[in-house]
C-alpha cells in the first residue's frame, strides 16, 4: 500500500506541475530558441576551427548530443526559482502540511522536470533532420535518448532545488545558477573532447555529472560512435548522483518554508 500511495502522489505532483506548463507554454518555446542558435551559429563556426578533432563524424555530429545535454542542464538549473516563487505564494506550506510522502512532492518535481526536457530532445530532433545531421533515428536508440534526458533533467531540477532550499531568495539564487552553469558546461565533454582538456580541467570534468549525461547521449546518438566512459557506467553514475541529490532535497525541503 506505501509503494502504491507514494506512486499515485508522484504521480498526482508531476501532473500540477505539467499543468501550470501547459497552461503558458512560453517557457518551453523560449528555450527551444537556445539550441537553435547553438546549432546553427556556434556549431557551424567550431566546426571550422581544425583543433578539435572530432574524430570520424563532423563537428556537428559530435556537438548535438552535447547542445542536448546543454539544453537539458540550463532548462532544468533554474527550476528552483519556480519552487521559491510558490513558496512565496504559500503552495509550498500547503504541500508540506498535507499528508503526502515528502519524497513524492520532490520526485513529483522532478519528472515534470523531464517533460521539458523532453521538448528539448524533440527540438535537437526536429533540427538534425531539418539541417541533415547524421544522428540516429532509430526507435530503441530514440527511446534509450528520451529516457536518458528525463533522468538527466530529474538530476539538475533536483540539485536546483537544493540550491532553492539553501539559498531561499530569487535573488541568491540566480547569481548562483549563474555562477554554477558556465563551469558545469565548459567542464564537460558537450562541445570538445575529454582529450583536448589539460589534465587538471579533465580530472574535474569526471565529477561532473553533465560529463555522463553528455557521453551517454553521445554514444546513443552518433552513429558508430560508442559511449567514451561507456553507456552503461554513464547510466549507473546519473542515477547514484539522482538518488543522492533525492535523499538530500528531501530533507532539505521542509526547510524552505523556515
Amino acid at each position: 500500500m506505501g509503494l502504491r500511495r507514494f506512486a499515485v502522489e508522484t504521480a498526482a505532483v508531476a501532473d500540477v506541475e505539467l499543468r501550470k506548463l501547459l497552461r503558458d507554454p512560453t517557457e518551453l518555446a523560449s528555450r527551444a530558441v537556445q539550441p537553435v542558435l547553438w546549432l546553427t551559429v556556434f556549431g557551424q563556426v567550431m566546426a571550422r576551427v581544425r583543433g578539435i578533432h572530432a574524430g570520424p563524424v563532423s563537428y556537428l555530429v559530435f556537438i548535438t548530443p552535447g547542445i542536448l545535454a546543454q539544453s537539458v542542464l540550463f532548462s532544468a538549473i533554474f527550476f528552483g526559482i519556480a519552487v521559491i516563487w510558490e513558496r512565496d505564494l504559500g503552495v509550498v506550506h500547503k504541500q508540506l502540511v498535507s499528508p503526502a510522502y515528502r519524497g513524492a512532492l520532490v520526485l513529483g518535481k522532478a519528472l515534470s522536470a523531464g517533460f521539458r526536457g523532453l521538448v528539448q530532445a524533440g527540438v535537437i530532433y526536429l533540427l538534425t533532420w531539418v539541417m541533415k545531421v547524421d544522428v540516429r533515428h532509430d526507435p530503441l536508440a530514440v527511446a534509450a535518448v528520451l529516457g536518458t534526458v528525463v533522468l538527466g533533467s530529474a538530476l539538475f531540477s533536483t540539485f536546483s532545488l537544493i540550491i532553492a532550499c539553501v539559498v531561499k531568495t530569487r535573488e541568491r539564487f540566480m547569481g548562483v545558477g549563474q555562477v554554477l552553469t558556465m563551469p558545469l558546461f565548459f567542464a564537460s565533454s558537450a562541445i570538445y573532447p575529454l582529450d583536448l582538456m589539460p589534465p587538471w580541467l579533465r580530472a574535474v570534468a569526471r565529477f561532473n555529472p553533465l560529463t555522463y549525461l553528455v557521453d551517454a547521449l553521445r554514444g546513443l546518438m552518433v552513429p558508430g560512435e560508442p559511449a567514451f566512459i561507456g553507456w552503461g557506467v554513464d547510466f549507473l553514475v546519473l542515477a547514484a548522483v539522482f538518488a543522492l541529490l533525492m535523499a538530500l532535497a528531501v530533507r532539505l525541503y521542509p526547510g524552505l518554508v523556515r
